[in-house]
């Protein structure tokens, strides 16, 4: 087999190559970094999204948690600093109940909510509105008949100035 010696070695590099190299890799760089910068930028707004996600959930859960605390507690005073001012509750009846009479009746104890234990939950977020699905066992006295309810509210939520509010509730059962 036969070499052909070009008369440059490794060593022997001329200044024409030498640019050349370089206008290659400065192409090559003009070419890769925007893409890349792209791509990354790309993701810190997903990650950062999904934190955004990730907290909002966890302030969602929080806010309707503290709901059904405040009603065991009878704190209709917190309570309204959760809910909306056109608040309504529907009952497992139908019965839509404004937040005033409501709040009313759980002062009077007519509605006496004594513990709950949650079984499940789902929160599905779009921007700043959302919407909770909460199952629990809440052990009540509603218009005078106790029970543990398997009961289901479907609350509707809003975000305002980055707090989380309740605009309604609605109770089924499952």
């Amino acid at each position: 087999m036969r070499q052909i010696k070009s008369g440059r070695g490794p060593g022997n590099t001329s200044v024409k190559d030498k640019v050349i190299k370089r206008s290659l890799s400065l192409i090559m760089l003009l070419l890769i970094v925007p893409p890349v910068a792209a791509y990354c930028q790309k993701n810190q707004k997903t990650r950062h999204d999904m934190q955004t996600n990730k907290s909002d959930e966890s302030k969602i859960l929080e806010v309707t948690r503290r709901l059904s605390d405040l009603m065991i507690r009878r704190d209709t005073i917190a309570m309204n600093e959760i809910v909306d001012k056109a608040f309504t509750l529907t009952h497992i009846t139908g019965y839509v109940q404004a937040k005033e009479e409501w709040f009313a009746e759980v002062e009077s104890e007519s509605m006496k909510y004594y513990s709950y234990k949650e079984i499940k939950t789902t929160i599905n977020r779009q921007g700043d509105k959302a919407t909770f699905v909460g199952q629990n066992l809440l052990d009540a006295r509603i218009w005078g008949a106790r029970n543990t309810w398997r009961l289901q509210q479907t609350m509707t939520l809003e975000k305002r100035q980055e707090r989380w509010i309740i605009l309604k509730s609605v109770a089924t059962t499952f």
